[in-house]
């Protein structure tokens, strides 16, 4: 009878439980629903405005076609390279035992979270005055530096959890290290190295701020062809046909990423000494590491070089606004704004993500809606894969009238921002909430604790520490982002991104000093945030 029902009854079907659910569910909806598909589909539908004729007009035109061929081609080579270098790394990092080895990981994964702009930066002073400078070969560099992390990331991860039995037996039975790493270890890291490339190929694909920097528009890709089409030219058409274009490659890699990512199980991880057959990758992995340090070492040392020696002049300039006032604002200002603007999108990607991630971390015994989970869970990683330019393109183009008109409002950028760091805060949270044994609820319920007081006792107490480190990731992509931000800025409230790419594009004066040592800082208190992030990350699955 309905008044026997037992507490574990009542924990899944109390009113409270029904609303917390209807929260959790309809606040990420409702912000991805205004923020992100309705901006989406405007610019989509603006692209079809001319029906056909208009796609047919666009890539008409030989830029289009090129610059197409030129984002397919760069995103593919890097992937390939990332790869190559990425298998010995992986190795090594997650195979192999030895004093040091979470720093060199730290190390290793450190040019990912680097603010594009920076990146861009570090590997124009890098290669200023050589044949690279200003080449198809630089961005090139520049995507593998960014990138390759995510191959060591990814596949050192899966490669830590399988079991060594297999090559340990066909090593005993005669096979060479390379047979058994072709034959055995190969193929059953395949799907995390599919996976892998994928991420890569889509990152470089929807690559910004590198290519911004470093190509210009001589080398320039689908994503800095919308920004030049919309902000130059004004030519809203063929910026969303590009943006069409380029939203459906994003949704056929993303297509492709579900269906390659995973099958490796984890197990309790194992690392072996280093045997001799393991030089090699030994002496790969370091010439690695080495080369990613290169360009932020050249980022540091140029900033401190002035027409007099080394010094701090670069970094006391900051305090203005550059040469024939390049900025509206000082550099400082614009810190400040950076960093105001982070902590407001912070807040919102915790709050929506975290009441998604607690739904997402329930096991529905039905079938429907175990489904509809699955594709409210691939609905929040959406914005992770469309660029950050066409979100910011959306948003000119929709939130312009009433009851949104948010032209001039300051919470827009903060908003976009949060879009893109809001897959990040669910992908950190969700593993942890799903790790909790469900017992634990039920014991709660059954000594007569209210579904709001298990929700705070078991969940919240939990997930405490991971939902600390996913507002330091959040906090850090937000401070970096500079695809949706160059768009949405006011020109009274720069952020720092924005401010740097100003500065460098009127190189004269002090301008490019100024440039390196704002890049400098900006790097510097993103590697503060996430150095502070790995001090309170859980062991959990990564954030890639």
């Amino acid at each position: 009878m309905g008044g026997d029902r037992d507490p574990v009854t009542r924990i899944r079907t109390a009113p409270s439980t029904v609303i917390a659910t209807v929260l959790g569910v309809g606040l990420p909806l409702a912000f991805l629903g205004v923020f992100f598909a309705w901006p989406v589909a405007a610019m989509i539908g603006r692209g079809f405005a001319d029906g056909l004729g208009g796609f047919a007009e666009v890539f008409a035109r030989p830029r289009t076609v090129r610059l197409i061929g030129l984002t397919l081609a760069q995103a593919a080579l890097a992937s390939v390279i990332c790869v190559v270098l990425g298998l010995p790394v992986a190795h090594v990092l997650y195979r192999l035992a030895f004093r040091g080895r979470a720093l060199v990981r730290a190390l290793v994964i450190l040019p990912f979270v680097l603010p594009t702009v920076v990146v861009g930066v570090a590997f124009r002073t890098l290669l200023r005055g050589t044949p690279l400078d200003g080449t198809f070969a630089a961005i090139l560099l520049a995507l593998v530096f960014f990138n390759i992390a995510v191959v060591v990331r990814t596949v050192g991860s899966a490669w830590e959890g399988l079991d060594p039995r297999q090559e340990d037996a066909a090593r005993v039975l005669g096979a060479s290290p390379a047979r058994v790493f072709l034959t055995i270890t190969l193929p059953r890291l395949g799907p995390s190295i599919a996976a892998a490339a994928s991420i890569v190929f889509l990152f470089c694909a929807t690559a910004f701020g590198v290519v911004l920097v470093l190509g210009g528009t001589k080398f320039g890709t689908i994503e800095t062809e919308i920004y030049l089409l919309t902000t130059q030219f004004l030519d809203l058409r063929a910026a969303s046909v590009l943006s069409v274009t380029q939203l459906v490659i994003v949704v056929a890699l993303l297509a492709v990423v579900g269906r390659v990512r995973g099958g490796t199980q984890r197990r309790a991880a194992i690392a072996r000494r280093a045997r001799r057959t393991d030089a090699p990758a030994i002496v790969a992995a370091i010439v690695v590491t080495a080369a990613l340090a290169v360009p932020v070492i050249a980022l540091v040392e140029r900033s401190l070089r002035t027409t007099t020696g080394y010094g701090f002049t670069n970094y006391a300039l900051l305090a203005g606004t550059g040469s024939r006032n390049a900025l509206v604002v000082p550099v400082w200002v614009a810190l400040g704004n950076s960093l105001t603007t982070a902590v407001q999108a912070t807040l919102i990607a915790v709050v929506v993500g975290l009441a998604a991630a607690l739904v997402l971390s329930r096991s529905p015994r039905r079938p429907i809606a175990r489904r509809a989970l699955a594709a409210f869970d691939g609905a929040l990683l959406l914005p992770l894969g469309v660029s950050a330019v066409t979100v910011g393109f959306g948003f000119l183009i929709t939130l312009n009238q009433p009851p949104f008109d948010l032209r001039s409002s300051p919470v827009l950028v903060p908003i976009a921002q949060a879009l893109v760091a809001l897959p990040l805060v669910v992908r950190t949270v969700l593993p942890v909430l799903r790790s909790i044994d469900p017992r634990l609820r039920e014991s709660a319920a059954v000594l007569g604790a209210a579904p709001w007081r298990v929700l705070r006792d078991v969940d919240l107490a939990v997930v405490a520490r991971p939902v600390l480190a996913a507002s330091g990731f959040a906090f850090a992509v937000a401070l970096g982002e500079f695809g949706a931000t160059s768009f949405l800025a006011r020109p009274d409230r720069p952020t720092l991104p924005v401010v740097i790419f100003r500065l460098i594009g009127l190189p004269g004066g002090d301008n490019f000093g100024m440039a390196l040592a704002a890049s400098v800082v900006l790097a510097g208190v993103t590697v503060a945030v996430i150095a502070l992030v790995e001090r309170l990350r859980v062991d959990t699955v990564g954030a890639f």
